[in-house]
C-alpha cells in the first residue's frame, strides 16, 4: 500500500500546490471555529449582561437610595461598571433634583473617588475613559483631577479632560482651563478649546476678560469668539473696552455684548462698529442696534440695507421690522435710496414677517404724502420692482423724523 508521503513524492511539483491547498482549507476552518466560538461566547456574555442589567434596573429606586448594600455590587468589576454607567447616563437627562439625588448616590458609594483615582493613577484609554466619566459626575472634587490631566504629556489625555472640564459647566472649570490655557498657550485644537470654554463660561463670562487682555493672539482670537457667545447683561460696560480693539473676534464679541447696555450709549457705539471694515463685525452690530430696539438707530439700519454683505443687509432689514414704529415712513426711505439690494432685502424680510398688508394699510392712511408717492410706494411694495428717478420718493426731514419718533 503505498503511503502519502510516497504519493506526495510522485507527484513532484505540483505537490506544493496541493499541500498548499490543505494548508488553507486547515486555516480556514480553524478561522471559522474561532470565529463561531467567538461569536456563541458573546452571545452569551451579553445574554448574562443584559439580565443583569434588568435586574439592577428592577431594583433602581432601592439601589440610588442606598437600601441596596453597596457590597452586592461594588466588589464585582462587571457590575460596578454597568452602575458606573448607568448613573452617568441618568445624568444626561436629570433635572436639577434628581441631578443631586444621583451624585449623593455617587459620593456615598464611593464611585466618584474611584473615577478621581483611575483619573490619575491610569494611563491611555482607562485614564481618557475615567476623565470623561468624571466630568460627566459634575462632582467639583474632580476638578484637581481633570487639571493634573490638562498637563497630560499626550494630547488624547488633554482633550479627555477639557471634555470633562466642560460637562462640568461652571466656572470653577473654567478658571482651570483659562491657568491653563495661559501657561501652555494653544496646544489643542480650537474647537474642543471653544466648546470647552463656552459651557463652562456661560454662568459667569466676566471670568474671560482677564485673559483676553494679556494672552497671546492665538488665544485671544479663541476667547473672543468664546466671549461673543457667551455675553450677558453682567458685563455691563466692562465690554466698551473691546469696541476698537485690533482683533475683529473682540470688536464681534463687544457688538454682541452691547446689545445689554443702555441704548443712548449702545448706539452710538454700535454705530461705528456698523461700518467696521470686516463684515462679521458689522454683522453683529447690526442685530445688537435691532436687538435694542431703539428710534435712534433706524438710520444705522437703513445704512446696513446699503452693506455690500448679504447677510448684513437682511439683519438690517429684519431688525426694522421689529421696531415698534411706523412702517410706512421707513419704507418711503428705503425706496428713496434707490439701493436694489437693499430694497429687496427689505421686501423679503416684510415678506417673511408677514406684514405686507399691514404696510399696505400703512401706505394708504400715510397724511403727509401725496397720492402720487403713495402710488409709486405700493407699486414698489406688490411689484418689488424700484420706480424710475423721476417718480421716486424723496426723502424729506419730516419723514425722518416722523420715523424716528
Amino acid at each position: 500500500m503505498v503511503s502519502a508521503f510516497e504519493t506526495f513524492r510522485r507527484l513532484g511539483p505540483a505537490a506544493f500546490v496541493v499541500k498548499a491547498i490543505i494548508s488553507v482549507i486547515v486555516a480556514d476552518v480553524l478561522l471559522l471555529g474561532f470565529i463561531m466560538l467567538r461569536r456563541t461566547y458573546r452571545k452569551r456574555y451579553f445574554a448574562k449582561r443584559d439580565a443583569r442589567l434588568f435586574e439592577i434596573r428592577e431594583g433602581w429606586d432601592a439601589l440610588i437610595s442606598g437600601e441596596t448594600p453597596y457590597a452586592t455590587w461594588r466588589s464585582k468589576a462587571s457590575d460596578r461598571q454597568l452602575v458606573e454607567s448607568m448613573v452617568l447616563d441618568a445624568f444626561e437627562v436629570a433635572g436639577p433634583e434628581e441631578s443631586a439625588r444621583l451624585l449623593k448616590f455617587m459620593r456615598a458609594s464611593g464611585l466618584v473617588e474611584k473615577c478621581i483615582s483611575d483619573a490619575r493613577n491610569h494611563q491611555g484609554w482607562r485614564r481618557h475613559r475615567a476623565l470623561v466619566a468624571l466630568g460627566r459626575t459634575r462632582a467639583p472634587e474632580g476638578i484637581p483631577a481633570l487639571a493634573e490631566g490638562l498637563r497630560g504629556r499626550k494630547q488624547e489625555t488633554r482633550l479627555a479632560a477639557l471634555r470633562g472640564l466642560g460637562q462640568m459647566a461652571c466656572p470653577e472649570a473654567a478658571a482651570e482651563i483659562l491657568n491653563w490655557v495661559g501657561e501652555a498657550g494653544l496646544v489643542v485644537p480650537a474647537l474642543p478649546l471653544q466648546s470647552a470654554l463656552v459651557q463652562t463660561c456661560a454662568e459667569r463670562p466676566q471670568v474671560l476678560l482677564p485673559y483676553l487682555q494679556h494672552s497671546g493672539a492665538n488665544v485671544r482670537e479663541v476667547l473672543a469668539r468664546v466671549l461673543g457667545e457667551v455675553a450677558t447683561p453682567s458685563l455691563g460696560t466692562k465690554i466698551l473696552q473691546f469696541a476698537e480693539d485690533n482683533l475683529p473676534e473682540l470688536r464681534a464679541a463687544a457688538a454682541r455684548a452691547l446689545s445689554y447696555v443702555e441704548p443712548g450709549l449702545a448706539v452710538s457705539v454700535l454705530s461705528e462698529l456698523a461700518r467696521d471694515p470686516i463684515w462679521f463685525v458689522r454683522l453683529r452690530a447690526i442685530v445688537s442696534l435691532g436687538q435694542l430696539g431703539h428710534g435712534t438707530a433706524i438710520p444705522f439700519l437703513l445704512h446696513g440695507l446699503t452693506d455690500s454683505n448679504r447677510l448684513v443687509r437682511l439683519r438690517a432689514a429684519e431688525a426694522l421690522m421689529h421696531l415698534n414704529i411706523e412702517m410706512a415712513p421707513v419704507f418711503e426711505q428705503v425706496v428713496a435710496m434707490r439701493d436694489r439690494y437693499g430694497l429687496h432685502a427689505y421686501l423679503t424680510a416684510l415678506e417673511n414677517a408677514g406684514l405686507q398688508a399691514k404696510m399696505e394699510a400703512e401706505i394708504n392712511a400715510m397724511r403727509l404724502a401725496s397720492q402720487q408717492v403713495k402710488a409709486v410706494l405700493l407699486e414698489v411694495l406688490h411689484t418689488g420692482a424700484a420706480p424710475p428717478e423721476q417718480h421716486a420718493p424723496q426723502e424729506k426731514a419730516s419723514t425722518a423724523a416722523a420715523s424716528c419718533s
